[in-house]
């Protein structure tokens, strides 16, 4: 059970977070500065640091549960299911229920615009992903019992996680040109049966769970 200092410490950071984006989305990201955003909250500029060291942090302020997100599904996948085939299980349900998690929530369109026009936000993204991709295949090393230096676990991280990347471009420029939310989800899901189609059966059917 959470106590009341952590629940208040928990409500701090929301509320700075909550503030910062807005400011963010309003006036872009490399407009608003940390002294600006704990004005706003009504904490010093230490708390802001306190709770978020980096200013990219107060942006990607659900970056851990996002980083973590591809390797739960890979974890959770079920008996008879592969990494591939769990992943690409997800990110269709995620595309036909229009889910935060691919970006297809109304509003979005406001992040994809701040981000692409913050070059810190840009880099900050692209390390992200690359962490994705190294965490997924320290879990798929792991669930293989892969040799340390049997290089398939990262080499089918890489096309995993690259495609998934690749179809999240796909919404985030339709959502940014101002497509509907059905036609990007259709371009979507059809990019990603072109996807699904040219991986190797290698990397379709590794990590593949045994039936009970």
């Amino acid at each position: 059970m959470v106590g009341l200092r952590e629940r208040k410490k928990q409500q701090t950071r929301l509320q700075i977070s909550d503030i910062a984006t807005g400011l963010f989305l309003e006036r872009g990201f490399d407009a608003v500065t940390i002294a600006e955003i704990a004005e706003a909250a009504e904490v010093s500029v230490n708390t802001v640091y306190n709770y978020f060291p980096a200013k990219e942090d107060l942006f990607f302020d659900r970056e851990s549960e996002l980083m973590r997100r591809p390797s739960d599904i890979v974890r959770e996948r079920e008996p008879g299911q592969s990494a591939a085939e769990a992943l690409l299980e997800q990110l269709r349900s995620d595309l036909d229920a229009h889910s935060w998690e691919v970006g297809m929530h109304e509003g979005f369109d406001r992040f994809v615009r701040c981000i692409r026009e913050s070059p810190a936000l840009l880099a900050r993204l692209y390390g992200m992903e690359r962490r994705i991709a190294e965490h997924l295949a320290e879990v798929l090393r792991e669930e293989v019992a892969a040799d340390a230096d049997d290089p398939t676990p990262e080499a089918v991280a890489t096309q995993l996680v690259g495609m998934n990347n690749a179809i999240h471009q796909v919404i985030w420029n339709g959502v940014y040109i101002g497509h509907t939310r059905a036609e990007v989800g259709r371009r979507a899901r059809r990019d990603l049966d072109v996807h699904a189609s040219l991986l190797s059966d290698t990397v379709l059917n590794y990590a593949t769970r045994p039936e009970i």
